[in-house]
């Protein structure tokens, strides 16, 4: 529990920091003092009994004092004296798009904006217009970040549920009351945000499961409680839902909660033409059930394939499953590695060997290090002679590691020229290119981008619209022409799979993949919990009807080297 307080003490003086326009490395610095402890596998309470928050990677003496200061006082200091110069509403302010903190400690200071509704107030009354070096335009691109805060509230992060929906499927199941157990709803679907949580359960003794459920530990209050169902607040005050079912409606029961409603409403137009009735008890022939334990059997009756949950949108999977042409849609165990991933020597948290370790437990072939490039400053971006360093501790590491290969590779600024931030000479010595948007983001991305595949080296675009979800709507970034251009050139899309990013989002990689471009499936970690996030990216994935000969990284490292290959000599 301690682990997760001071992540959040260190994020939040991290927001505060920025508020007051401090220096943007000891900001960068808290952020990732606050990574590394949430992602920390042990009791950070032990390591400092055992005297070892000295070996805590990318942590500094000042800031493991803090950490000892927390758990010997429970409190830190610094975090009292700065929550004091900040009303805790208006840092919630810093996550509308196009308010930067500057902007923000203006009208703070000014115009006496504290909170949500002070920033309407001076918006609509038009003061805000007209403090120093704002303007009319100016003031449009906040109320359009505002609008799409605004209409972002309420949902979660599939990120922040499926881990929450683990925790408390774990605390249950080893209940003998329970005989199944599921997430439905939003979540199984895997959709990028979900408004609450609903988890289904199989028992024939409801009243036990229920009390389970509702006396769990990090329950915050219990909305309400009955025979077979409950609802929880639970941490950070995400709902949870829980159904207890008759084993023998189960199947029936989650895919009626797993939805979508259109994918259901199709379901029942289906049945009906068959004169049969489907609810969430089972499916019906007149009053006589002709199905309903399995999700299998409701699928079965109607004359269809069982469907995948990420498919169920009605966006014609029902009809492929009519005629038994469903796609067989990538597995996380058909991912061979993951082609984006940072260390120490730049933004991340860990070193090389430390993201290899984990990757070879995930099962991995190969991982490629994309640290960040020169200009990207505020994540300790390499210089050239920091990025030839860590090509010869790749090139050791490689001789060490057995059946496991580490890719070279970088993940290059595209700066406002659409140039790349190394120079050719330097990307011919690596084995992958990621290449991105990080600043500037309306200096005309669509040509930025388009530019840099002109480059025969560029073999990947990362998260390509440059959105964060329920933060930041992405650049204006055409993306049909950029899908054009990839196909051209041979070059990969990214699915950044970072719970923020989803980046391409289903939509757009489906349209991608139908266009004939490749898709690369990469985590962007940043730590070593960071790599399980490629579960979100499969989600996203198969929600896309992606199969594994879209996939770049369901190839082998010597595939890979030879697509590359092919392109940068025009084989193609």
């Amino acid at each position: 529990m301690k682990n997760k307080e001071i992540a959040e003490i260190f994020s939040k003086i991290a927001d505060i920091l920025e508020f007051k326009g401090e220096n943007v490395f000891k900001i960068n610095a808290y952020r990732k003092a606050s990574r590394v402890i949430k992602d920390l596998q042990h009791d950070i309470e032990l390591l400092y009994q055992e005297k070892k928050l000295a070996n805590l990677p990318g942590i500094g003496s000042a800031l493991v004092k803090k950490i000892e200061e927390y758990l010997t006082e429970g409190k830190i200091h610094k975090y009292e004296e700065l929550k004091n110069d900040v009303p805790v509403d208006l840092l919630k302010l810093l996550d509308i798009q196009y308010l930067g903190p500057k902007t923000l400690a203006l009208a703070h200071d000014k115009l006496s904006v504290n909170n949500l509704k002070d920033l309407k107030r001076v918006i609509e009354d038009g003061s805000l217009a007209r403090l120093p070096n704002m303007g009319e335009k100016k003031v449009a691109n906040i109320q359009k970040g505002l609008n799409y805060f605004l209409s972002s509230k309420g949902r979660i992060l599939l990120g922040e549920a499926v881990p929450i929906v683990e925790e408390i499927i774990d605390y249950l199941a080893d209940d003998t009351n329970i005989i199944k157990i599921s997430p439905a709803g939003s979540v199984r679907r895997m959709k990028e945000t979900v408004r609450d949580i609903d988890i289904l359960v199989a028992s024939n003794a409801p009243d036990k499961v229920i009390e389970k459920f509702v006396t769990m530990p990090d329950v915050e209050n219990i909305i309400a409680k009955g025979e077979t169902k409950a609802a929880i607040r639970y941490l950070n005050g995400i709902q949870v839902d829980l159904r207890v079912i008759l084993p023998e409606e189960f199947g029936a029961a989650l895919q009626y909660f797993t939805g979508s409603q259109a994918h259901n409403i199709k379901l029942r137009g289906l049945a009906k033409k068959k004169s049969l009735k489907i609810n969430e008890y089972g499916i019906f022939k007149g009053e006589i059930k002709v199905g309903g334990e399995t999700e299998e059997e409701i699928y079965l009756v109607l004359g269809l394939d069982w469907i995948p949950p990420e498919m169920r949108e009605d966006r014609g999977e029902v009809e492929l499953a009519a005629q038994h042409q469903l796609p067989k849609l990538i597995n996380l165990n058909e991912i061979k590695g993951d082609l984006h991933i940072h260390t120490n020597y730049s933004d991340g948290s860990h070193t090389i060997e430390d993201m290899v370790q984990r990757s070879l437990t995930l099962g991995y072939q190969y991982v490629a290090i994309c640290d960040h490039s020169r200009s990207a400053n505020y994540a300790d971006g390499l210089s050239i002679e920091r990025l030839l360093k860590q090509i010869e501790e790749i090139d050791t590491l490689n001789k060490k590691i057995k059946n496991f290969k580490i890719l070279k590779g970088t993940e290059a600024d595209i700066l406002a020229d659409g140039s790349l931030d190394f120079p050719d000479e330097i990307l011919q010595q690596l084995d992958i290119v990621v290449v991105s948007i990080h600043s500037g983001f309306k200096q005309n991305p669509t040509e930025r981008i388009l530019k840099a595949m002109d480059n025969p080296l560029v073999d990947i675009i990362a998260h390509p619209t440059g959105r964060l979800i329920n933060r930041r709507e992405g650049y204006q970034v055409d993306l049909n022409v950029i899908f054009k251009k990839a196909r051209e050139k041979g070059i990969a899309l990214e699915i950044n799979s970072h719970p923020w990013r989803i980046d391409l989002s289903d939509i757009h990689a489906r349209l991608a993949a139908e266009m004939g471009v490749l898709i690369a499936i990469n985590t962007d970690a940043h730590s070593l919990n960071d790599l399980t996030f490629m579960k979100y990216g499969i989600g996203t994935a198969k929600r896309a009807w992606l199969q594994k000969e879209n996939i770049l990284n369901c190839l082998t490292y010597k595939e890979i080297l030879n697509w590359k290959n092919k392109r940068v000599t025009g084989q193609r």
